[in-house]
């Protein structure tokens, strides 16, 4: 998994409230279980027509937010099924942190195993930036997940919480296998004790 620390990027403004997982990557794209390719998908009903064409008015269809990084969205966002393809559909896409002032749980637990920082701030905080995310390309957003604080193009700051051991994880580009391979030396011990204790098995 990739490390989170910093991230400058172009935020995309997305102000919808209950965008859910099927907004997120529809169901149909569920048959695989790659991470990578979901990523053209992302918010498929809302991006094209019904004959594949992109929809000009869509926001990550807009030239200024191509190559967004962060998503800055509605209340609740990520509600629905559970399914670990919408951080994966996210990851793909390019966005590396989704802010809004709430998210559902399981959306939020998956983000940080994929390498996704999602930050719940206040809504009176989430308007700010949402207005200075619609100044487009030219206005840059920085995430600093060290110091836990996220600023805008102008320059306002606002700080945000955030588990620390999720925090480690992320800045140490963790997830459940990195963990795991953490402590690879006292398994590998105690592979060799378990064969020599019993060695039938």
């Amino acid at each position: 998994m990739d490390k989170f620390t910093t991230l400058t990027g172009i935020a995309a403004p997305m102000p919808l409230i209950n965008i859910d997982t099927d907004m997120i990557i529809p169901k149909q794209f569920l048959k695989t279980i790659k991470r990578s390719g979901l990523g053209v998908n992302l918010f498929d009903e809302m991006r094209y027509d019904d004959d594949g064409a992109e929809i000009p008015n869509f926001v990550l269809n807009k030239e200024a937010y191509r190559e967004a990084e962060i998503l800055v969205a509605g209340d609740n966002f990520g509600c629905g099924s559970s399914r670990e393809h919408a951080p994966w559909a996210i990851k793909d896409f390019g966005i590396r942190c989704v802010i809004a002032p709430s998210f559902a749980d399981i959306f939020y637990n998956n983000c940080f195993k994929n390498g996704i920082l999602p930050i719940a701030l206040p809504q009176d905080q989430v308007d700010v930036l949402m207005k200075d995310a619609e100044k487009g390309a030219n206005a840059r957003m920085t995430i600093d997940l060290d110091t836990q604080t996220v600023t805008t193009s102008d320059g306002e700051t606002f700080s945000f919480e955030v588990d620390s051991f999720k925090k480690h994880c992320l800045m140490n580009g963790l997830d459940d296998i990195g963990l795991t391979m953490e402590k690879a030396a006292s398994i590998d011990s105690f592979e060799v004790q378990a064969e020599q204790a019993r060695p039938w098995v």
